[in-house]
C-alpha cells in the first residue's frame, strides 16, 4: 500500500515525538488522525492537515472515532517517566497496559487496520554490564514499574495482532532528545539541564554521572516510525537509537558549553529503576527497516540546546 493511500491514526500525536511523526506522514501524503488527551501535548502543535480527536486512549468512544477508516496505527500515547514510576505504578499500568489493550481491541474491531506500530522503551531491558550496544535478544528484566508496563504492552501487541492477522512492529526507543520536548523533572535530561542553567539553578545529577545512555534525535525516532509503518514485514521488534554511548556527565558538559555557562553539578543518590548502561544495537533495524540515524550529538546537540533555550526565553517573555 502506498503512503498516499494510507490513513494513519497516531495516538499521542500532539506530543514530542508525535508531532514530528505526524508532519513526516503528512509530507508523504498520508491522511492522519491524531488521538491525544492534551494532558502533555498541545493542540496548537498538531500539524495543519491532521484531524485531531481529543480523548483518552481508555475512552472507547474517542478511540473508535479516531480509528474510523484507518488502516494503520502508530501507538505513542503513554505515561513516560522511569524516575517516578514507583510512585505512579497504578497510572503506568492503567495508561500503558490498559490503554494499549483498548487501542488494540478497537483497532481489531474496526476491521480496516492492517498495521500496528508500538512505541516501547529501553526500560524493558535488564541493566548491561558495560556501555556497549545490546541487541533485541538482551534479557528483558525491567527495573521499574514503567519498564514492566511497556513490556506488558509489547506482549499484548504481539498476541492480539498475531491473533487478528495484523502486521505489527515494536520499536524500543532509547533516550530521545530534541527541540519541543515539554519540561518534566523526570524525562529529557537535555531539556532539564538547559532549563536549570538558564534559570541559574544547579544541575542535579543522580549517581556519579558516569551512567551511559544512547541519545537519539527526535527526528530519527519519527523517521523510524515512518519506516515501520511503510514496511511490509509481518512483525518485528527493533531498538531505535544510535549505537553510541554518552555519559550523563558528558551531556552536562556539552550543554553548559553550548550555553556558555560555568556549571558545577549537584550529585544525589542514584534513582531506583534507572539503568546504568543502556546503548542500542541497531543492526536489526538497519537491516529490516532501512533505519539509519542521521543526527549525532557532535553535529546537533549545540543547535538543539539553542532551540530549547529560545523556547525557554519565549515562555518567560509570554
Amino acid at each position: 500500500m502506498s503512503d498516499r493511500s494510507r490513513r494513519v491514526c497516531v495516538t499521542g500525536g500532539a506530543g514530542f515525538i508525535g508531532v514530528r511523526l505526524v508532519s513526516a506522514l503528512l509530507a508523504r501524503g498520508c491522511d492522519v488522525t491524531v488521538l491525544d488527551d492534551l494532558s502533555i501535548g498541545r493542540r496548537e502543535r498538531v500539524p495543519a492537515g491532521a484531524r485531531l480527536v481529543v480523548g483518552d486512549i481508555r475512552d472507547a468512544g474517542a478511540v473508535r472515532k479516531a480509528l474510523a477508516g484507518c488502516d494503520a496505527v502508530a501507538h505513542l500515547a503513554a505515561r513516560v517517566a522511569i524516575r517516578s514510576s514507583f510512585e505512579h505504578a497504578v497510572d503506568d499500568a492503567s495508561i500503558n497496559v490498559v490503554g494499549t489493550a483498548s487501542v488494540l481491541r478497537h483497532a481489531i474491531d474496526a476491521g480496516s487496520v492492517k498495521r500496528f506500530v508500538l512505541a516501547s522503551s529501553m526500560a524493558v531491558y535488564a541493566d548491561s554490564s558495560a556501555p556497549r550496544p545490546i541487541g533485541e535478544d538482551h534479557a528483558t528484566d525491567p527495573a521499574s514499574p514503567y519498564g514492566v508496563s511497556k513490556l506488558a504492552a509489547e506482549r499484548l501487541v504481539r498476541l492480539m495482532c498475531a491473533q487478528a492477522g495484523i502486521g505489527h512492529v515494536v520499536l524500543r526507543l532509547f533516550n530521545t532528545y530534541g527541540p519541543g520536548q515539554s519540561l518534566s523533572p523526570y524525562v529529557g535530561v537535555v531539556t532539564i539541564f538547559v532549563n536549570d542553567l538558564l534559570e541559574g539553578r544547579a544541575v542535579t545529577i543522580y549517581g556519579n554521572g558516569e551512567q551511559c545512555r544512547d541519545f537519539v534525535h527526535v527526528d530519527d525516532v519519527a523517521g523510524a516510525f515512518a519506516l515501520a509503518l511503510a514496511s511490509d514485514r509481518p512483525q518485528g521488534t527493533y531498538n531505535i537509537g544510535t549505537g553510541r554511548a554518552t555519559s550523563v556527565n558528558e551531556i552536562h558538559r556539552r550543554v553548559a558549553a553550548a550555553l556558555g555557562r560555568e556549571s558545577v553539578p549537584r550529585c544525589m543518590a542514584a534513582v531506583p529503576g534507572e539503568l546504568r548502561y543502556c546503548v542500542a544495537g541497531i543492526e536489526a533495524a538497519g537491516r529490516d527497516l532501512g533505519y539509519t540515524p542521521e543526527h549525532t550529538l557532535d553535529d546537533d546537540l549545540a543547535a538543539v540546546v539553542r532551540e530549547v533555550a529560545l523556547g525557554v526565553t519565549a515562555a518567560e517573555d509570554a
